[in-house]
Order: structure tokens, then C-alpha cells, then sequence
């Protein structure tokens, strides 16, 4: 769905308009941020011809260098972030912040920034320029990463208690540990991203001084999920570990079985394969009882190979 939305100052609290033709009836200055979801290409143009940015294409943040996602000038700033979706794919976020004017691009719908919406209307007072926006986005976005955690930490959790509950094992649930450490992985990787992101901007100079706290605070938040996704990582090899250590265990149970059904059946194939010699003196092959005797045989040597393995406790 395209929108935009240009959220500003008026009379003590702030408005939004969802068209660009408001920017020739309003100050520029009172401009906190302009929120452009999925626009045409004529509206992103309009956008840097008049705030003389330039808005990168979804190619462009898709591609750039990790090492050049944050780049900063004299006057403005320009941060690209991947935002984690419901579906654990990654979706590319452009922010420009020139003059205190936040200037967000995207092309999906995404809920920190709803919840941000919710926040600027609640407390208007709290949000005077773009940089306060921006960090309310992190902010939201972090807390969303921690969810997203937490339910992933309860998907392992419920695996760990299926695979105790398995009689067999299946390879489904190698399937399952694989899907999850992917999600894992991803969460990670838009950690890591964000992390670079909000260091780069407490060494920035053009962010406010008040907002330095709450960026160190989001740093330490960030650290914090670091640790869960380590544990989360932990716990699926190790689940991992165990489903192949049950495999192995079902596997050397099949051995042992095939095992002992050969040894069971040695002495009668060696019995059988005596009285089957083509020699010309053999005293059994003349005795009338000599089929019976041979058969007898067999079943006490089989009875004594079986009663040998219980005894050893091997069966």
C-alpha cells in the first residue's frame, strides 16, 4: 500500500498530511518527519528537489556495504537498516535527517513505526525534531526484536520438549532445528546491523546531546539480545547433538539386532553346510534318525548362542 505521511508542528502540537502540497502552506522548519511507504518515483523526486536530499532506490539500499550504511555530512545524515518482517525476511529502511528533518523510506508496512506514530500523538511534547523520531523508531524496534526473540526462545523451548517426548527420531525435527537456527541467524544479522547503526550515531555531532543517553541505552538493550540469540544458538546444537546422538542410538540398535540374528543362525548354516559335503563315507547319511539329529542340532546351538546373550545381558 503506497502512502505518505509528513507529520509537523502547529499551534503546540503536531499534525500530520498525507499529501506534499502542504509544504508550500506550512514552515519547514516545523517539519519533524516525512514517513514515505512504497511512493511513486515523481513524489520521492518532488521530496529532494525541494529538501535538495537525495532518496536512494531499493536497489541501492539492498546493495550497499554493510561498512557504508551510515554516512554523515555537514548538515545531514543518511542511516540504512534492515527492519525484521513476520516472516523473517529483511526489509531495507532509508533514513535522512538533514536540519533536524527525518526523512523515512520503505516499502512495506511496518509495526515500530505505527507504534512511533502512536507515541508522537500520545506525548507531541516528546518529539520536537526528526533526531527524537528516529530514536523512538530504534527504540520500538529493538523491543520488537526482543519479542520476535522470546517467541523464537519458546519455539526451541516446545522442540526441546517434543524430542524428549520422541520414541523414534524423525527427520522432521532436523528440519525443524534447521528452520530455526535460519530464524536465528537473521535475528542476529539485523542486530548486528542496528548495533553499528546506533554506534555510529553516538559519534555523531549533529545529534542532540539529551538523546545520547537513550542511544547508549539502546546499545545496552542491544547487547542484552545478543546474549539470548548465543543462548538460543547454544541450545539448538545442542538439540542437534542429541537428535544424531538418538540417531546413532537407533541405528546401533538395528546393528545389534541384525548381529544377533547372524551369530543365532551361524551354527545352523555350519551344521548344514557339513552334513551338505558330497563325500562318500558319512555314518549320519545312512542312520534314520540322522535328519532329526542334524535339525536337533541346530535348535540347541541356537539355544545356547540366545541364552548366552541374555545371560550377558546383550539382548
Amino acid at each position: 500500500m503506497s502512502e505518505l505521511r509528513l507529520f509537523y508542528h502547529e499551534d503546540n502540537k503536531i499534525k500530520i498530511a498525507k499529501s506534499l502540497d502542504i509544504l508550500t502552506k506550512i514552515d519547514v522548519k516545523s517539519i519533524i518527519w516525512i514517513d514515505l511507504n512504497n511512493v511513486a518515483l515523481d513524489v520521492e523526486t518532488r521530496l529532494e528537489q525541494f529538501l535538495k536530499i537525495y532518496i536512494q532506490e531499493d536497489e541501492e539500499m539492498e546493495e550497499i556495504e554493510i561498512s557504508s550504511r551510515y554516512i554523515e555530512t555537514d548538515d545531514s545524515l543518511v542511516a540504512n537498516s534492515n527492519f525484521l518482517l513476520d516472516n523473517f525476511t529483511l526489509e531495507p529502511v532509508s533514513f535522512i535527517l538533514k536540519n533536524g528533518l527525518l526523512v523515512s523510506v520503505r516499502d512495506v508496512d511496518l509495526r515500530s513505526f505505527n507504534e512511533t506514530v502512536k507515541k508522537i500523538f500520545a506525548n507531541s511534547k516528546a518529539f520536537p525534531t526528526g533526531f527524537h523520531v528516529l530514536v523512538a523508531l530504534l527504540e520500538t524496534r529493538v523491543e520488537y526484536d526482543a519479542d520476535v526473540i522470546e517467541d523464537t526462545t519458546d519455539l526451541i523451548s516446545n522442540l526441546s520438549k517434543s524430542l524428549n517426548a520422541v520414541e523414534e527420531p524423525d527427520e522432521d525435527v532436523l528440519i525443524r532445528i534447521k528452520d530455526l537456527q535460519e530464524k536465528v541467524m537473521v535475528i542476529r544479522q539485523t542486530i548486528i546491523d542496528k548495533q553499528r547503526i546506533v554506534s555510529n550515531m553516538l559519534k555523531s555531532r549533529l545529534f542532540p546531546r539529551e538523546l545520547l543517553p537513550r542511544l547508549t541505552m539502546i546499545i545496552k538493550d542491544i547487547s542484552s539480545l545478543f546474549e539470548y540469540t548465543r543462548f538460543g544458538f547454544e541450545r539448538l546444537d545442542y538439540l542437534q547433538d542429541t537428535f544424531l546422538g538418538m540417531v546413532n542410538i537407533q541405528q546401533n540398535k538395528i546393528i545389534k539386532i541384525f548381529t544377533v540374528v547372524s551369530v543365532i543362525f551361524l551354527p545352523p548354516t555350519l551344521i548344514a553346510s557339513m552334513y551338505g559335503m558330497n563325500f562318500k563315507f558319512m555314518p549320519e547319511l545312512d542312520w534314520k534318525l540322522g535328519y532329526p539329529f542334524a535339525i536337533l542340532l541346530m535348535v540347541v546351538f541356537s539355544a545356547a548362542v540366545l541364552l548366552y546373550f541374555k545371560r550377558n545381558k546383550w539382548l
